[in-house]
């Protein structure tokens, strides 16, 4: 099963490597990673997709829970949340093929970011599979470079007061 985990954790150099290493080094498998900062000038906020049963959350949880630079971890995959995936997409484009392109991109919400006389940059975010589908898509047409973010996600509504705060 998939699991998005939300972790706050201290703004220092290092962190980063220290999750994903002590991840790595006990066989857990980090599907997408992101990580920016918070409203919060000292804290970043990491967020993690793994795939895994109860068990194997439960076990990467308390492994992160260790980690004394970790505020706090939460699988927020029960709850009610919202995730995007941003990505930039380089494709080839004749001009004559440009208004095809720019039409799908359209549909897709995205935004033309480039353009030169033989290739198309575009901007996609939302859901992991919105942006399966737009690759998907432009796989035709010849992608030439790719990027993505990763998702990011944050539970709607207001947040819960907590007995650590």
């Amino acid at each position: 099963m998939r699991h998005v985990l939300s972790a706050l954790v201290q703004n220092q150099p290092g962190v980063l490597a220290h999750v994903s290493g002590m991840l790595a080094s006990r066989n857990f498998n980090i599907d997408s990673l992101a990580v920016g900062a918070t409203e919060h000038g000292d804290l970043s906020r990491m967020t993690l997709v793994v795939h895994g049963d109860d068990n194997v959350i439960d076990q990467v949880r308390k492994q992160l829970d260790k980690i004394v630079t970790v505020v706090r971890v939460e699988d927020i995959s029960a709850e009610d949340f919202v995730e995007r995936d941003l990505m930039l997409i380089k494709v080839k484009c004749p001009p004559e093929k440009r208004a095809e392109i720019a039409l799908l991109t359209e549909t897709f919400r995205g935004r033309t970011t480039d353009i030169t006389t033989d290739s198309l940059m575009v901007e996609i975010s939302g859901s992991e599979g919105k942006v399966e589908s737009f690759i998907e898509l432009m796989r035709p047409y010849g992608i030439l470079e790719l990027a993505r973010t990763g998702r990011i996600a944050l539970v709607r509504g207001t947040p819960k007061a907590r007995d650590d705060e």
